[in-house]
């Protein structure tokens, strides 16, 4: 896991910077559109929305915007009809690679995803070649120094977390992700304050890469979070700390 947790700090160090493009809302607005068209638009019964108005309103989104987000999902409103699509490829060094895109034309992001994977050293795969190496967990980290373990443990568990684990400069709350919105909000209320929380997909194992392998894994990475109709880049690679940081942007 502690690949993963390197390269989603680094994304939400980079979230102000590319907040200020307007990448981060537009993703957004695409997340709470299609999560407000599958389950509706009453928060309280569509976890999904749920999430993704928590990761909005972290953002600053305005109200409005995420309201108008949801009333385009809800019909509503007019708007683009986006299409849920994944992909699955090998980075550098055989790092399994699964890229999430919400798209409004298909031939379009499978163009682009293929061309990002050969320019940094990758290859698209077939559907189900990577995705069986991750599993769609909650996770929530607070920085070690700032929070008090036996505490956090505590209320985590008693909550509903599967797991607090240790990493590198981190301590991590493990949860399923239908448990992931009762656990943070029993956190919220505790007055414990974290770095991130996110539902995401973590890998069961990870592969060391260095060198050269790992200045294209990273590039490879930063391309597919910024083409425009990605949402979400997983992969199990693993690089130093000391590395990633010089490495990214």
């Amino acid at each position: 896991m502690s690949g993963h947790s390197k390269w989603a700090n680094i994304k939400h160090r980079k979230a102000a910077v590319d907040a200020k493009r307007g990448k981060v809302f537009t993703k957004l607005i695409r997340e709470l559109t299609v999560a407000a068209k599958q389950g509706g638009g009453d928060v309280e019964s569509n976890p999904r929305l749920r999430t993704a108005i928590s990761a909005a309103k972290n953002q600053n989104m305005p109200n409005d915007t995420i309201d108008r987000a949801i009333k385009r999902g809800t019909g509503e409103i007019g708007g683009d009809d986006f299409q849920e699509l994944s992909y699955e490829g090998y980075g550098p060094g055989g790092s399994a690679v699964l890229v999430q895109t919400l798209t409004d034309n298909k031939n379009r992001t499978v163009s682009d995803i293929r061309r990002i994977f050969t320019k940094h050293g990758g290859s698209l795969g077939e559907n189900g070649c990577v995705a069986w190496m991750f599993h769609m967990k909650g996770r929530i980290a607070f920085e070690k120094d700032k929070v008090e373990e036996d505490r956090l443990i505590e209320i985590a568990l008693e909550a509903g977390a599967e797991d607090v684990v240790t990493e590198e400069s981190e301590l991590v709350v493990i949860t399923p992700p239908e448990e992931f919105e009762t656990v943070k909000s029993a956190i919220d209320g505790s007055g414990l304050k974290y770095e991130n929380a996110e539902v995401t997909m973590i890998p069961q194992n990870s592969v060391k890469i260095e060198g050269k392998e790992a200045e294209h894994m990273i590039r490879l990475m930063e391309a597919l979070e910024d083409s425009d109709d990605v949402q979400n880049v997983y992969s199990n690679f693993d690089v130093s700390e000391e590395l990633m940081m010089s490495l990214a942007s």
